[in-house]
């Protein structure tokens, strides 16, 4: 039974312990669900100044920054999508919304290979820390709208702008009809999240095997992400058995699809779609077959 949470839990769900939990089957007896999480983003050369946090860590502008990342929409995301294509993989698309109006060719080829978007903010260099209620609310309804005109999709998900939050973050995205986030990090298995109104549900993103991370935080080889992703896979896989796991693979198209880097990647991708346990999937249908279970209703 759900009691009130101590001193300083922030209170966003219940404790659950892994091993105690109902079992979650997945679809045709597969073990995990996998599903691969682009960040098509923009950043701004030269952006406003937030007194929470630099977007950049040099002085603005910052033309390396802006133009190493920019490799994503001119030349990597293409790379990085045949790449999922040929193996079978759809996208979730953590978007930048900005995107739509600078770079539609891209959200155009992501929509035309049917992959689901989700909003990551309208600019990765724009962030939620110090934003009033009203500025929030307006940056979701923007979301809402922009990919809806864009795409003809209804955005179900949602991942912070460069992982920034208020306090009223979840409440509100789950009021104005979101049902899932990929912002907690904190689980292997789907979860509830306690919201003010609506229903809101915690899908395992991650940060341990985000090629950011792997490449930026741990200095990474090719060779040696690709084999921690292979190595989280083969985890969850067995895990699974018991009860059904999800493995997220984010990714960020200016790393992961460089021409010295995109091979060793490409291996990762046979290797799980080769293997049988994987049920290869897209964020909200991992979350309506997670749902399905929980309260007998998909929708």
């Amino acid at each position: 039974m759900s009691q009130a949470a101590p001193e300083g839990d922030p209170g966003l769900y219940d404790f659950s312990p892994y091993r105690d939990r109902p079992r979650v089957v997945w679809p045709d007896g597969k073990t995990v669900a996998v599903w691969v999480a682009p960040n098509l983003e923009y950043y701004e050369i030269d952006p406003p100044a937030n007194p929470h946090r630099k977007s950049w860590t040099k002085p603005h502008p910052d033309v390396v920054g802006y133009g190493h990342r920019d490799h994503s929409n001119r030349v990597s995301h293409w790379r990085m999508a045949e790449a999922m294509s040929r193996h079978g993989f759809p996208g979730s698309v953590s978007l930048s919304i900005a995107l739509c109006q600078h770079h539609p060719e891209v959200v155009a080829d992501a929509n035309e290979r049917g992959w689901e978007f989700f909003s990551h903010g309208i600019y990765n260099t724009r962030y939620s820390y110090g934003m009033d209620e009203a500025q929030e609310r307006r940056i979701i309804e923007d979301s809402i709208r922009t990919v809806r005109d864009a795409t003809g999709q209804t955005i179900r998900g949602w991942l912070a702008p460069a992982l920034t939050h208020t306090p009223r973050t979840l409440d509100l995205i789950a009021e104005y009809g979101l049902d899932y986030t990929c912002d907690l990090y904190h689980d292997d298995q789907v979860q509830p999240v306690k919201t003010r109104t609506g229903r809101l549900a915690s899908i395992p993103y991650s940060l341990e095997v985000n090629d950011h991370y792997g490449f930026f935080v741990y200095n990474m080889s090719p060779r040696e992400y690709a084999d921690a992703l292979i190595r989280q896979y083969e985890r969850l896989a067995v895990e699974g058995e018991m009860s059904g796991t999800v493995m997220c693979i984010p990714l960020h198209a200016y790393l992961i699809g460089q021409p010295h880097r995109i091979a060793a990647f490409e291996g990762v991708l046979e290797h799980i779609a080769a293997d049988g346990r994987a049920w290869i999937s897209r964020a909200g249908d991992i979350v309506d077959a997670w749902r399905a279970q929980q309260t007998g209703d998909a929708a």
